[in-house]
């Protein structure tokens, strides 16, 4: 199939899964879901070659999802990744995509996580397992899975779980699930043992290979900068000021620089939290949950958790150290600019490292442009921006709203006192109103319906689960308590029950959706 203005609704797939494609912002395919899409759906056998970034999840996922036979309550296809982070990954992608198909259950199997909870779930009539390979292999021991009925098998970066050492556990596991099954490979590179594997149990496999031109990398501006180590901090920061991201990944070398860095961050007032291996499983859940729903904005982590970042809406990657490994920048790159939408990645220089940046182009078959450092004009160019489009929302919230000053004594001030004199006045008067504003109780009756005003909207890329999610996470009131949220270009209204404002007002005081400050106070009229 020809990949120029493909679009998913040319690729066979059924109405539910095209409308949650559409809901979480799947714009158009990438060049190797156009390519093996349509091979899988027909039940071929498929050999994948491409790296992070270009979409290989819904490649194989999409297509599985409409192998299911929600009829038949077992599981029938098994998933294979080399890491509990992949696997975890690859679960969240499928439950996007299963939103509106009913009874198609995912469940991933992984070690360091209880053992007894997914042999629950796997009692719960699940159709999809994604695991690694030595929990699948726990499973199967403890007749906990049961792959008698699987008629697809995945196997997600295959060279990295031949490194991993899990090639006879693959094999074994291969050699349990029917014969008849069809097998889907994916690898970053094709070495002899991978090889070995799609001879031994692929049939007929039809090869895919995006080469490097045809990496997602097309959709991402990459910029280099010369930077002197001691301004790294200072360049991150300006960075952010000036393109004020709604989520931003900074990737450094080490633990400790990550560290250091989140503690500048920090006292400097950004919302920023760090990512590394010495940070327990659970916690980096905790914090990739709230990195996802918008709680804080700038995540700075090591590439050793670099797998485990799976985020919708990334606008800015910032590599604060060249990777070490060419492969690396292209895995950290390509976690921007996904579906469709364009991303942006820097890159910082210093003294002899440009080299390096030659031998990722090379490496990448892509261009990285040379770049310079923002200045202090220009960030303040950007926040006096900021400062206008803000005084603009107010006067498109309250300019249909009855105003506390009328003509008659906006007249009188104009005829004794400059018209700047008398806006900054007005200003302050408005600042001052939303502080006490902020500071009121409000003594409304139980039921009765209060619209508050939230200062964000469709250009922030709000959408009505993100404000009620935001809501749910730091309040008592439930999604279902929620009236009508109406949704505008730069702000949004959302009706509450009297009981809830005051709560809602207090704890979502200070807090962002989808990394934007958000505020939210009793509407006007």
């Amino acid at each position: 199939m020809e990949e120029k203005n493909v679009k998913f609704e040319d690729l066979g797939l059924s109405e539910n899964v095209l409308r949650a494609l559409d809901e979480y912002g799947y714009k158009e395919p990438t060049p190797i879901q156009v390519k093996t899409i349509p091979f899988i759906m027909e039940g071929k056998d498929v050999i994948g070659q491409s790296q992070t970034g270009t979409g290989k999840t819904a490649s194989f996922g999409l297509p599985l999802i409409e192998s299911i036979d929600v009829s038949l309550n077992k599981v029938q296809a098994i998933i294979l990744c080399p890491t509990r982070e992949l696997a975890t990954q690859v679960t969240g992608e499928l439950r996007k995509f299963t939103k509106y198909k009913e009874g198609v259950k995912v469940l991933a199997v992984y070690g360091g996580e209880s053992i007894e909870r997914q042999i629950k779930g796997l009692k719960q009539g699940v159709k999809i397992v994604v695991g690694t390979p030595g929990r699948v292999m726990d499973h199967m021991r403890r007749k906990t899975l049961k792959l008698d009925n699987v008629k697809m098998c995945v196997l997600d970066e295959a060279d990295e779980m031949l490194n991993m050492g899990f090639e006879e556990d693959i094999e074994t596991i291969l050699k349990e699930v029917p014969s008849q099954r069809q097998t889907v490979l994916f690898s970053a590179t094709m070495n002899k043992r991978i090889l070995g594997i799609t001879k031994k149990y692929l049939k007929e496999p039809k090869n895919v290979k995006i080469k490097a031109k045809e990496l997602t990398v097309d959709r991402i501006e990459q910029i280099s900068l010369e930077v002197k180590q001691a301004m790294k901090d200072d360049t991150v920061m300006r960075l952010i000021d000036l393109n004020n991201p709604t989520k931003a990944v900074v990737f450094c070398n080490t633990k400790r620089k990550v560290d250091d860095l989140i503690e500048k961050l920090k006292s400097n007032g950004y919302k920023a939290e760090s990512l590394h291996g010495d940070i327990k499983q659970a916690q980096r859940d905790r914090i990739m949950k709230r990195f996802k729903t918008g709680e804080f904005q700038i995540l700075v982590a090591t590439d050793v958790v670099a797998r485990g970042i799976d985020v919708d809406e990334l606008e800015l990657v910032i590599n604060y150290d060249i990777p070490q490994e060419e492969e690396y920048y292209v895995h950290r790159i390509g976690r921007t600019g996904r579906n469709g939408s364009m991303g942006k990645a820097y890159t910082f220089v210093v003294g002899k490292e440009k080299s390096k940046i030659y031998s990722i182009q090379k490496y990448a078959n892509t261009k990285i442009l040379s770049g310079k450092i923002p200045t202090i004009e220009q960030i303040k160019k950007v926040k006096n921006q900021k400062m206008i489009d803000d005084i603009q929302e107010i006067i498109d919230t309250n300019k249909n709203e009855s105003s506390e000053i009328n003509d008659e004594i906006l007249e009188k001030l104009l005829q004794k006192n400059d018209i700047k004199i008398v806006a900054k006045a007005l200003l302050s008067l408005i600042t001052n109103k939303k502080e006490n504003n902020e500071k009121q109780d409000f003594d409304f009756k139980p039921g009765e319906e209060i619209k508050l005003f939230l200062n964000v909207g469709k250009k922030d890329k709000i959408m009505v689960k993100d404000i009620v999610g935001s809501i749910s996470a730091n309040t008592a009131v439930s999604g279902s308590d929620l009236g009508k949220i109406n949704i505008l270009d730069k702000f949004s209204f959302i009706e509450v029950p009297g009981e809830y404002v005051n709560e809602i007002l207090t704890s979502m005081k200070d807090k962002q959706i989808k990394g934007r400050d958000v505020r939210i106070e009793v509407a006007n009229g």
